[in-house]
């Protein structure tokens, strides 16, 4: 039996190019405030549907390596993401082309090669697990170029 989870956030906005507004996750009440980014025009003092893009696949793909390392057992210290997002702007066509991550995995001191092996493996095929990067698989490129080591 298959359950629908819902994830309601509301926008509000005022202006054109140079306006601005407030992103809210209904559920939380977590408010961001939302312009347009200077390269496109805006005033650039807020984030934008760029860098929530690339956050939410970031955000997913770390929840998802948690995940994945904690049922497998592995001795993670520490992980932290990076992620890129691209955009092609060409004429008044804007295309997102791609999400670079960069995951920083550190192991327990104690990890065996076996570990850090396992931890690569992982650390490329989180991605095929997230929700969010499965939901824009085709239309936009994911790339995962992670570094782990023993701390």
């Amino acid at each position: 039996m298959s359950k629908l989870h819902e994830y309601p956030v509301s926008v509000s906005w005022v202006g054109g190019r140079e306006g601005s507004g407030q992103v809210k996750a209904d559920r939380t009440g977590v408010e961001v405030p939302l312009v347009v980014p200077p390269e496109f025009g805006g005033q650039g003092s807020g984030t934008n549907p760029e860098e929530l893009l690339a956050c939410s696949v970031a955000a997913c793909y770390s929840i998802t390596f948690g995940i994945i390392a904690a049922n497998r057992k592995l001795p993670v210290k520490d992980l932290s993401v990076k992620a890129v997002g691209e955009v092609e702007e060409s004429g008044p066509t804007l295309v997102y082309k791609k999400v670079t991550l960069s995951p920083r995995i550190v192991l327990e001191a104690e990890a065996t090669d076996e570990h850090m092996a396992l931890a690569e493996d992982m650390a490329h095929k989180a991605d095929s697990y997230c929700l969010v990067t499965n939901a824009v698989r085709g239309k936009v490129e994911i790339i995962v170029e992670p570094t782990v080591t023993k701390g």
